[in-house]
């Protein structure tokens, strides 16, 4: 009889403190969540004053600033939907690529572009465009400079999309746009990549390296080995390259998935709005 009250009295004791352990858990996972939301909203209510008070002047800059706007509006529904740090995080990334337009907006007006913005994922990797490059594509031109012009109006802060690094700069079109929003390149994109940016400086990558299958895991081990450590910018915790937890090397550039007839991405820049 003894021994089976001393079992009894062990058993709740174990259950006990499971229990506690289990509410220290969740009050911690809430706290870190309360925390990793508010820091969010800090840079989505710095965009959102950004965004309200700046006026385009040219086409790059009312260009940047939509752009701007749309990441407000991404990083509102997704602050609003987070239920983890992680989420919570993902749109704090968000604001942050809005405020790289706000940036680019000033600058495409003259203005002070303001204080600095921290890092997002896969930027620093990707480099950046460091001459103007003008390319023939599927029948159009398509050009990339490190300056807003009307011929490249259309502005990236650099980082991966669908896997792959997009370098900042301006460019004649947001080439990059359809495999945003699809999850994977065209097959033709590879050829744009290479013409583009083969022996550029200031580009982080080797397109002959992506052509041949192994960009994505080199990408991940330069991000996790301290390329990308400004920031949230250590090793692409999400962005807004949701999905590259597989790589979307689905195709990749090398064949497979042709969004739009062999990677034609619409012509002459026609993104559907964008």
């Amino acid at each position: 009889m003894n021994s089976l009250l001393l079992i009894l009295v062990v058993l709740a004791a174990v259950v006990a403190v499971v229990m506690i352990s289990q509410r220290r858990k969740a009050g911690a996972t809430a706290t870190q969540l309360d925390d990793a939301k508010a820091d969010a909203r800090q840079s989505i209510e710095r965009l959102g004053g950004q965004v309200y008070s700046l006026v385009g002047t040219d086409t790059a800059s009312k260009q940047a600033i939509a752009d701007a706007s749309e990441r407000l509006n991404a990083a509102g529904s997704q602050i609003d939907q987070a239920a983890s740090p992680a989420q919570a995080r993902l749109a704090k990334q968000t604001a942050l690529e809005g405020l790289y337009y706000i940036r680019a907006a000033r600058l495409a007006m003259g203005m002070d572009p303001g204080p600095e913005v921290p890092s997002i994922d896969g930027q620093r990797s990707a480099g950046s465009v460091t001459e103007t490059r003008k390319v023939d594509f599927e029948g159009r031109e398509v050009e990339a400079s490190p300056n807003p012009s009307d011929r490249t109006p259309n502005y990236y802060p650099g980082g991966r999309v669908a896997g792959r690094p997009v370098p900042a700069g301006w460019y004649s079109e947001p080439w990059w746009k359809p495999a945003l929003v699809a999850g994977a390149w065209g097959v033709g994109s590879m050829f744009l990549f290479s013409a583009m940016f083969a022996g550029m400086s200031g580009v982080g990558y080797d397109a002959q390296a992506f052509e041949s299958g192994y960009g994505d895991g080199y990408q991940d081990g330069m991000d996790q080995g301290g390329q990308d450590q400004g920031g949230y910018d250590q090793g692409d915790q999400g962005g807004y390259d949701q999905g590259d937890q597989g790589g979307y090397d689905q195709g990749g550039f090398d064949g497979g998935q042709d969004f739009g007839g062999g990677g034609d991405f619409g012509g002459g820049g026609d993104f559907g709005g964008f």
